[in-house]
């Protein structure tokens, strides 16, 4: 094979029971990430049924795509397993038993003390331009090809099949044939902008990045990811050379930025409140206890979660919560003046050093006029000060619930850092 720097594969799964959506494909994202790790660029990922039409057309597409293909599923002896034949079909040779293939079937059933069938028998014939790949765990071998100018590579669809097969054997040959390059990724996590605001934010410094040293932006609830991914050909030199691009965006954006890599914003909070001897405690009404549940699931969170309550009705706020029914009946349970007293109440009672209370509604039903669906006031309560927010959300309840808790922890981020907003 020809060695090359910039090599791209296509990921192909097989099989109706991914499109019924009765399995989730998780194979296709575990072979992205570990494509990713060794230089290799997945272009494209396809999942396609039991259908002989189907899968030729994907093997012919893919075949223009990219220089390795990696299929997984349709390799059981049965009829309605079509990747094997098909391979077959596709690169014009005859099917074959390999001896070596058959005694590893029997041994595996042997092993289990189980008949070797007629209908497993057929598992070792496989296609004569391939090269067996032995399935030291499973009855399906893997098929190598090297065809039509590409690396083709088929392996069962059961997950720990498929992953021992690619870090034994897929793996290092593809390493082996390529002269791979480095790529080195940083993920800078921001919370409390913006996809557009922070791009419009950072324009000329995302005009002025060397070629090798890419931007995306990945946006989720109320979060957005940066992802730098540099290329080149040593990971220290690219490191720092990342690092370098950082120390010049953290000036612009250093108040939304909340981790680098995989940190929730959860597990950011708990390491923030634990390094300051922090308390916290949580008043919920529109949030329903979804905020405890984040807070709670990181390990350690006692020893900086004292406690919440979910006054989901009025007659609860004042009896639990002390906030005044004059306020309830005159400014409403959706007002800056209830979610005021809901903190300041909620941390005297937990005797904590922060509280932080939600109320707004969070839909379908519930809006007028004046506080339509996704109206929201979130307030954090400290010794020296209590702030709030109103937010204007979605028409969707679980939605407007999660942007919800993304706000009252950026809230609570930013009252640790004693900084504002």
């Amino acid at each position: 094979m020809t060695k090359n720097t910039n090599v791209t594969a296509e990921i192909l799964a097989i099989g109706d029971e991914l499109l019924y959506g009765q399995i989730i494909d998780t194979n296709s994202h575990w072979i992205s990430q570990e494509l990713d790790k060794i230089g290799v660029k997945v272009v494209q990922r396809s999942t396609v049924g039991d259908n002989r039409e189907s899968i030729l057309s994907a093997f012919k597409a893919a075949e223009k795509r990219a220089d390795i293909i990696l299929m997984t599923g349709g390799l059981g002896p049965t009829s309605d397993d079509l990747t094997k034949p098909l391979l077959a079909e596709y690169f014009d040779c005859d099917i074959a038993l390999v001896p070596d293939a058959l005694e590893a079937v029997r041994t595996f059933f042997e092993k289990r003390g189980r008949e070797l069938t007629e209908l497993n028998r057929l598992q070792a014939h496989l296609p004569t331009k391939c090269t067996y790949v032995p399935n030291e765990i499973g009855t399906a071998p893997g098929m190598w090809f090297e065809e039509n100018g590409c690396v083709w590579m088929s392996m069962p669809g059961v997950p720990h099949e498929m992953k021992k097969l690619m870090q034994d054997f897929v793996l290092p040959k593809i390493k082996e044939m390529y002269l791979l390059p480095v790529i080195y990724h940083k993920i800078i996590k921001t919370v409390g902008i913006g996809e557009s605001w922070l791009a419009d934010l950072i324009k000329d410094w995302e005009k002025q990045l060397p070629a090798h040293i890419r931007l995306a932006y990945l946006p989720s609830l109320g979060q957005v990811r940066l992802r730098l991914t540099a290329f080149g050909a040593s990971i220290e030199t690219l490191q720092d050379e990342v690092e370098l691009q950082i120390s010049r965006l953290m000036p612009l954006i250093e108040k939304y930025v909340y981790a680098f890599g995989n940190e929730t914003l959860e597990e950011v909070i708990g390491r923030l409140l634990k390094q300051s001897g922090k308390k916290v405690a949580f008043a919920e009404s529109c949030s329903g206890g979804y905020i405890s549940h984040l807070v709670t699931s990181v390990p350690g969170s006692s020893s900086y979660f004292q406690g919440g309550i979910i006054p989901y009705h009025n007659h609860f706020k004042n009896k639990l919560l002390k906030v005044d029914n004059e306020t309830l009946s005159q400014k409403g349970a959706v007002s800056e003046e209830t979610v005021i007293q809901m903190s300041e109440n909620v941390r005297e009672l937990f005797e904590a050093d922060f509280g932080l209370a939600s109320s707004g509604i969070a839909g379908p039903g519930g809006g007028w006029a004046e506080k339509p669906v996704g109206t929201v006031w979130i307030a954090c309560a400290s010794a020296n000060r209590t702030i709030t927010k109103k937010l204007q959300l979605t028409q969707d309840r679980i939605l407007n619930i999660q942007l919800t808790a993304v706000a009252v922890l950026n809230m609570l981020r930013i009252e640790i850092y004693g900084k504002t907003e």
